[in-house]
């Protein structure tokens, strides 16, 4: 049977044991599956492989080496609801973000630059234009106009490039050489995109987690634990469970339980390779922790240079407001007549050059500023991420020695990711999440033990010990179409 074929009897049998369980929030074995299924023990096996994935399952293992399985919310699957929501926020969010960052790389880069462009045009146009300082006092205010515009890109350039600018850097002993790789190649569009939105983060890769962690299961000669895939992944004990029960699907894998207890998923296929691997443990995720990405990911100068110019087109606008300055009304300013006679103007409120541009060059400045003033919820998940793999790397390297793990020392670890002192409700919350008890020391002090995951290491260690180094090498090639 092909694999297509393998996949599509283990999801009939799992639609044939959902239909024959009864209670499913209760514990049941293989046994109890195949039983009431009426399918075979090793047809049921893969079918409870599919549920697991499926309604997010857990193994459990009795006193007497008995491998159960447990569905916490029977075939249901209530975390869709709020999932489905957030996926729904997420994809109308991204959409929003989608449109407005179309919007604003084709605004800004045709409408911002443009009116920067006509605004110029008309300031020198004005000049040239306007010969009399008779002229209803016209030449005084774009004078007044010119010399501030010039004043505000003059300071924006100090600020950027001035040797006594904080924003400055060089070397003072020699003119620094810019090379082609040190150069900044985005693309102007971006830059400005990144200004009004902040970077572009990729989602995350599913397919680039699955191969960690089949790169971690040939590591570790084909036999893991989900304390392995939790330390490569990051990911909590209620995901990694279903996880290894997709993968087991997928790769041909098998669990087994150890005598002490332990769970051990065994993936003798994957070990077989033509040449050597180089594979190694795969880095823990709390070495490559989360981050709180930068406000706009530009250079100072690409920062200050879009300001500048939705200020000057700020200011621009604003004259044109107090002046009246319709497109009308510009062009009356433009006719020819006798010295000394002032144009006629008609009533009216500039739109195109006057509130359009106003309102939007200011709305583009606000945007980064109200980025950052939420920034600090961010800040908050990522601290609080960052102790979950924390408290995740303590358990980890006590449990495979069987030591209990200090509540002091969770707290400590909870306080020097976050910079806050930990709750104890944070604190359970987390050790529920991998499984662990309260035990209390000698001294009366708190303390916490894991002993599925000090059975797992147990048992992990001794069936590496026994893997055979055969299932890697392929036989002797006795057929070749070279």
């Amino acid at each position: 049977m092909g694999y297509v074929g393998a996949v599509t009897e283990a999801v009939r049998s799992a639609e044939l044991i959902r239909k024959a369980i009864v209670d499913p929030t209760k514990p049941f074995t293989v046994a109890d599956a195949s039983v009431a299924s009426g399918l075979a023990l090793r047809d049921a096996e893969e079918g409870l492989h599919v549920l697991t994935s499926e309604y997010r399952g857990h193994l459990r293992v009795s006193e007497d080496g008995d491998l159960v399985h447990v569905f916490p919310h029977g075939f249901t699957k209530p975390w869709e609801t709020k999932e489905r929501f957030d996926r729904f926020v997420e994809k109308v969010t991204g959409a929003l973000l989608g449109i407005g960052r179309f919007v604003v790389r084709a605004w800004l880069l045709v409408v911002m630059i443009a009116y920067a462009v006509l605004f110029i045009a008309l300031l020198i146009g004005l000049m040239f234009a306007g010969r009399s300082n008779d002229r209803d006092g016209g030449s005084s205010q774009i004078g007044s106009l010119v010399g501030t515009l010039l004043r505000v890109i003059a300071e924006a350039f100090w600020w950027t490039w001035h040797p006594f600018s904080p924003l400055y850097v060089a070397d003072y002993g020699a003119v620094p050489r810019i090379t082609e790789r040190e150069r900044d190649k985005t693309p102007f569009y971006e830059k400005v995109n990144r200004f009004v939105f902040g970077p572009t983060t990729p989602p995350p890769d599913p397919e680039a987690m699955r191969s960690r962690v089949l790169s971690e299961i040939r590591a570790r000669k084909g036999r893991i634990g989900l304390a392995d895939v939790m330390r490569v992944t990051g990911l909590p004990r209620d995901q990694a469970d279903p996880l290894m029960a997709k993968l087991m699907l997928d790769y041909e894998g098998e669990v087994d339980v150890a005598e002490q207890g332990g769970i051990v998923y065994r993936f003798e296929a994957i070990r077989r390779t033509a040449g050597e691997t180089n594979d190694r443990p795969g880095r823990p995720a709390w070495e490559t922790p989360p981050v709180v990405p930068p406000l706009t990911g530009n250079t100072m100068p690409a920062n200050v240079g879009i300001a500048a110019l939705n200020v000057f087109n700020a200011l621009a606008a604003a004259f044109v407001l107090e002046n009246g300055w319709t497109i009308m009304n510009i062009i009356h300013l433009f006719e020819k007549r006798p010295r000394g006679v002032p144009p006629v103007f008609e009533p009216g409120t500039p739109i195109a050059l006057g509130i359009v541009p106003l309102v939007f060059s200011i709305a583009v400045l606000l945007l980064p500023a109200v980025r950052a003033a939420f920034r600090a919820r961010t800040e908050k998940k990522v601290a609080e991420e960052k102790a979950r793999l924390a408290i995740l790397r303590e358990v980890l390297a006590r449990a495979p020695k069987k030591e209990p793990v200090p509540d002091e020392r969770l707290k400590t670890v909870w306080r020097v990711a976050t910079g806050e002192e930990p709750t104890s409700k944070e604190i359970t919350k987390r050790v529920v999440e991998l499984g662990g008890d309260v035990d209390i020391g000698p001294e009366g002090e708190v303390r916490y033990r894991f002993a599925d995951l000090e059975a797992e290491a147990e048992a992990l260690e001794e069936e590496r010990a026994q893997a055979s180094e055969s299932e890697a090498r392929l036989g002797k090639i006795v057929f070749t179409t070279e």
